[in-house]
């Protein structure tokens, strides 16, 4: 398959891009567009063919479900059977925004696009190129993270073009995603509403709307193999790097006094920490953000997995694990399933 590159950084100077993108969106074809939280691998979310491209393109189960992208709040409608109250409370608060909300799903939302759920999950990205490229393609975008199954999400175009040249129509060229990890997903389930998997919208922020907020158990548990994923990013591994990873739950000290004896036993065992670490780490270390800072923790921890893959005979990669406060929760998510659930706390 031949992909284009389409430069999209500016809506004005680049609407010939954006029509393009919109334009084989119609046709059926597959496009990999920005978003604020990774890049999306988009296809007509009513377009069984074009959907199934995308399960293709990744390598992906058909059994996980994908995430509607829409540009306009009113364009939910003829996508699900009912509309909470509370929804539009919701959408004027956070959306456009790193919020996804699932609700029961029309019969014009195919089977394979929710993952054979009777749910549809919807979001209004934040990024403006993403909403023009939907508003005018006409129709809602079926999009998961635009990167191999499993591997790291992609939050550059480097990134997408690495996973995913040759395997799609078109991939747009634009800035780096700002959040860094996927969406928050909302279950709005009228007695017990859940956070089924958590992101740059945090449970304090939802629970003022939603007093009787739960987080699923999914969200820092392994989920039943013959148990069907509610929600993008709930089964056992993902986000994984080519390494082996093992998550550490830590002090400062306890966590570099561990490592370093690791090291001296294996040479080839790198280390992902907080910039706190580095001076008491001496090789193989990088840092994904400050101790404290779970908002650029969530920026740079997928480029930073996806920069161990680029270095040769690693046998093992430990990461520091943060703190399950804000968006920590969402970071601490994505990484238990990096480390497909392997945790050492010391």
């Amino acid at each position: 398959m031949t992909t284009q590159i389409l430069d999209a950084f500016d809506i004005e100077k680049d609407s010939d891009s954006i029509d393009i993108a919109a334009k084989l969106l119609r046709e059926g074809k597959t496009v990999i567009f920005p978003t604020e939280t990774v890049y999306g691998l988009g296809a007509n979310a009513f377009d069984e063919s074009a959907v199934k491209n995308i399960f293709v393109a990744k390598g992906r189960p058909s059994d996980n479900p994908l995430i509607v992208h829409i540009s306009d709040v009113k364009d939910i409608e003829p996508l699900v059977t009912e509309i909470p109250d509370i929804l539009y409370t919701l959408a004027e608060k956070f959306w456009p925004g790193a919020l996804t909300v699932i609700l029961p799903k029309s019969q014009r939302i195919p089977y394979i696009t929710s993952g054979g759920l009777d749910t549809v999950a919807i979001r209004i990205p934040q990024n403006e190129i993403a909403r023009e490229i939907i508003k005018r393609a006409g129709v809602p975008i079926a999009a998961p993270s635009a990167n191999l199954s499993g591997s790291p999400s992609p939050t550059t175009f480097l990134h997408c073009k690495s996973d995913m040249m040759g395997r799609v129509d078109a991939i747009i060229n634009s800035f780096d995603s700002l959040v860094g990890v996927e969406s928050t997903v909302l279950l709005l389930d009228k007695n017990e509403p859940r956070i089924l998997r958590p992101g740059g919208i945090t449970y304090e922020m939802l629970l003022q709307y939603l007093p009787n907020l739960q987080i699923d158990k999914g969200v820092l548990n392994i989920i039943a193999d013959n148990e069907k994923a509610s929600s993008p990013g709930m089964k056992y591994k993902h986000y994984a790097p080519n390494a082996d990873c093992v998550l550490v739950k830590a002090n400062t000290k306890s966590f570099c006094d561990f490592v370093k004896k690791e090291q001296q036993k294996d040479k080839n065992v790198y280390v992902i920490c907080f910039d706190e670490d580095i001076e008491f780490i001496e090789n193989n270390a990088i840092s994904y953000g400050k101790v404290d800072d779970h908002t650029t923790q969530a920026h740079n921890i997928f480029a930073v997995l996806r920069q161990t893959n680029d270095i040769e005979n690693i046998s093992k990669i430990y990461i520091h694990a943060p703190s399950m406060n804000d968006v920590g929760l969402a970071v601490y998510n994505r990484l238990i399933r990096s480390c497909a659930f392997n945790i050492t706390e010391l």
